[in-house]
């Protein structure tokens, strides 16, 4: 023997070995497992799980062999809802005894709570091989069956963008799987999808409060979070997603568009803010294109984009995106807001007010309340004789355009000019004739304009009752006796005559005007 051997040896016999687990009795220690095991029964009798699980361990750290043990302390991590370290225990049950039919059953049943579903059914087909008769694994193995088919059910309809029915089947599913995280992250990104993003954020940080690195949840709370506008967060969440799964294609797309559709759309603000008007209005087109299912963000894109239209003049365009935006989003008051002004800008005051009323009754304030008032107005004197249009004149016209369009309309609709034309068409000038007198009567007293241009009524107007004008022709001018003739006769020639001869002496025209105006006198006297 070397020298170094004769030393190893003499320290094995020098220090002392505690050799009781040597000596001890192996009756001894499966009468001590069983009594440990006992007591675990006890507990578990008082749904005392916790203290239960506590004596099945050490029965288990004192008879390692032997598969009961594992299969109860597997019962009890189950009444705990630690599925996956019941799980662990019940295979470890059946690989001591292959016969083990209460292991395969627990095994079974820890896949089926996991969402394992074909693996259920292989064990549950394990106790059947060895009882047939079995009435527990049949119906198992049923549940098993039926979970495979939400879960087809819920793939096809994922495919089809039926998001409700991928709620529904899972819902159904975690009615048997409860502890699948898999089938929770499925139904959260479902309602993210669906716009309940409170219920999709509720599913995931369920998730993530016992799994603090799961990256689908870390995904699902990062698409609540950009589908509500919010994706500066939305970005952090995929990136963290990223970083505990790098091949995370989902989070990896969301996170690419997320960058873009604020790349974009910050663009277009700033062309929008520069007055660059059209490139805003390209910008925002382009950022409309990148994600159809950002409802949020789109809406607001939308809304921007009829801004732009409306600073363009693309009116008709701003109304339609403005109804896109409403579509995805029915409570963005800006939305109804924008739509009201293009309306009010196009004359649809119908459609305005319906719009303005909308937003007062979601939001009371003083400026709605006059944005209401104002539209409303505005339908009342739509309603009425537009007699800038009567005049062909805009609103803003001088009193000297407002006299130049009444000769020029006068003439163009004069009785007498028509007279060769079938009754129908004489009828339909005459009727404009006066319109065009009624129109002027208004327009060139300050006071009639004013009134006419605030939307009040003016029927209650002396001088518009024939019974009650009692005005002087001596007291008025010769180009308001003028209007007053149109209005009271349709004397052919003579007032045809009037028209010009009055007018010649009492306004001062530009060479070029008398002239147009003696083409129309020699024109009416050929009638």
């Amino acid at each position: 023997m070397s020298r170094l051997a004769e030393k190893m040896a003499a320290v094995d016999i020098d220090v002392p070995v505690d050799t009781e687990d040597q000596i001890r009795n192996p009756d001894d220690m499966d009468r001590e497992a069983e009594g440990f095991k006992e007591q675990g029964n006890a507990f578990y009798s008082q749904k005392d799980y916790s203290e239960a699980f506590n004596f099945y361990t050490k029965a288990i750290d004192v008879s390692p062999k032997n598969p009961s043990y594992y299969g109860n302390r597997a019962a009890t991590l189950m009444m705990l809802f630690r599925f996956r370290e019941a799980l662990e225990d019940s295979q470890q049950a059946v690989r001591l005894d292959e016969c083990f039919m209460k292991g395969h059953l627990r095994e079974g049943k820890c896949h089926l709570t996991l969402g394992n579903a074909m693996a259920a059914n292989r064990c549950f087909q394990k106790v059947l091989e060895l009882e047939p008769s079995n009435r527990e694994a049949q119906q198992e193995n049923k549940t098993a069956a039926t979970l495979l088919e939400y879960e087809r059910m819920a793939d096809i309809g994922f495919e089809k963008r039926d998001f409700r029915t991928v709620v529904y089947c899972m819902d159904r599913a975690l009615a048997v799987a409860a502890a699948c995280h898999r089938f929770k992250i499925i139904k959260a990104e479902c309602l993210a999808l669906l716009g309940r993003y409170p219920e999709a954020q509720s599913v995931a940080s369920d998730i993530l409060r016992m799994d603090a690195t799961n990256a689908d949840a870390l995904y699902v709370r990062g698409l609540c979070l950009y589908y509500e506008d919010c994706i500066d967060k939305a970005v952090q969440f995929f990136v963290q997603a990223l970083r505990m799964a790098p091949d995370h294609e989902k989070a990896r797309l969301a996170c690419r568009n997320a960058k873009a559709l604020k790349a974009k759309k910050d663009e277009g603000n700033l062309a929008f803010k520069n007055c660059s008007y059209d490139n805003a209005y390209k910008l925002y087109t382009e950022a409309l294109t990148i994600d159809p299912n950002n409802i949020k963000t789109n809406a607001k894109l939308y809304c921007n984009r009829a801004t732009a239209g409306a600073k363009l003049k693309k009116l008709n365009e701003a109304i339609d995106d403005c109804t896109s935006a409403i579509k995805l989003d029915d409570t963005y008051i800006k939305a109804y807001l924008r739509r009201a002004q293009c309306y009010m800008n196009t004359e649809q005051y119908e459609e305005a007010v319906r719009d303005y009323e909308k937003v007062y009754q979601t939001e009371k304030t003083t400026d709605h309340k006059h944005m209401l008032k104002n539209a409303q107005l505005e339908l009342k004197k739509s309603k009425r004789k537009d007699y800038y249009k009567v005049l062909g004149i805009g609103k803003t016209a001088t009193e000297d355009e407002i006299k130049k369009a009444y000769r020029k309309r006068a003439l163009m609709h004069h009785p007498d000019r028509h007279s060769a034309a079938t009754p129908e068409v004489q009828k339909e000038e005459e009727k404009k004739f006066k319109e065009v007198g009624e129109a002027f009567t208004v327009l060139s007293d300050p006071k009639k304009k004013m009134r006419y241009d605030s939307g009040h009524d003016l029927d209650d107007e002396s001088s518009f009752d024939g019974g009650g004008c009692r005005m002087s022709l001596s007291s008025i001018s010769s180009f308001q006796k003028l209007v007053i003739l149109t209005q009271t006769t349709s004397s052919g020639l003579s007032l045809a005559a009037m028209v010009v001869e009055e007018e010649a002496m009492v306004v001062e025209e530009e060479e070029e005007e008398a002239m147009v105006v003696e083409e129309e006198y020699k024109h009416v006297t050929m009638l």
